[in-house]
């Protein structure tokens, strides 16, 4: 019963966006011995999922999204140290960029933030990237995603640059690429040959989360 007591003080601080309630909730379940990764997923991300909720609802706006997660990630940086190399913050890598010419970065940041807190290792090259560093980060890194943002019509194009530079390489076939922004369409992800147009931050974290999970599960 005290395990559900911390869990739920985690998964309401992360609702009600309290720093406060959910550091000192995930430093108490620690001292407790309550499992971390329970901590997190049960705790931490259901709270999350809560909130997701009430974004696509309408209920929760943007700001309200962004603190979420930065309440999120305060609460797991607590829980890291007694991880002991737990693969809840391993899913793997993911590198993000906004493309050449566009320097929007409002979306990009909240999906970086959110897939940190779920357990990415991501790699976020900023806004105005050019499609040569993309490719050369994708090589360094060896990531399993490769997520791309731009918020204007005209720069969208260079979404599907980067990935014909991507086959010209021999590296599409090793990362599932996911593209967001306010004028992207599902229609032009897949003209371009992209494997997802996230609709939102939460439902791309989700798909992100559902691509290295499942390919877990066939090997």
């Amino acid at each position: 019963m005290a395990v559900e007591k911390y869990l739920s003080s985690l998964k309401e601080g992360i609702i009600n966006l309290d720093f406060g309630t959910v550091v000192n909730a995930a430093k108490e379940a620690m001292a407790a011995g309550v499992d971390p990764n329970a901590t997190i997923n049960k705790g931490m991300v259901a709270g999350m999922a809560v909130v997701g909720d009430k974004f696509e609802k309408g209920e929760y706006f943007l700001s309200e999204l962004v603190v979420a997660a930065e309440v999120m990630k305060e609460g797991v940086e607590v829980v890291k140290p007694y991880l002991k190399g737990s693969s809840t913050l391993g899913l793997g890598k993911v590198v993000m960029a906004t493309v050449e010419g566009d320097h929007h970065d409002l979306g990009k940041n909240i999906v970086t933030s959110l897939l940190g807190v779920q357990g990415f290792q991501v790699f976020d090259l900023g806004i105005d990237v050019p499609t040569a560093r993309i490719v050369g980060a994708v090589k360094e890194h060896q990531p399993a995603i490769v997520g791309m943002s731009a918020l204007l019509t005209l720069t969208m194009t260079k979404m599907g640059e980067v990935i014909e530079a991507l086959k010209s390489a021999s590296l599409r076939e090793k990362v599932k690429i996911i593209i967001g922004g306010t004028s992207v369409t599902t229609e032009f992800a897949d003209r371009i040959g992209a494997d997802h147009r996230a609709a939102n931050a939460l439902e791309g974290v989700k798909k992100c989360v559902e691509w290295v999970t499942s390919s877990e599960r066939r090997q």
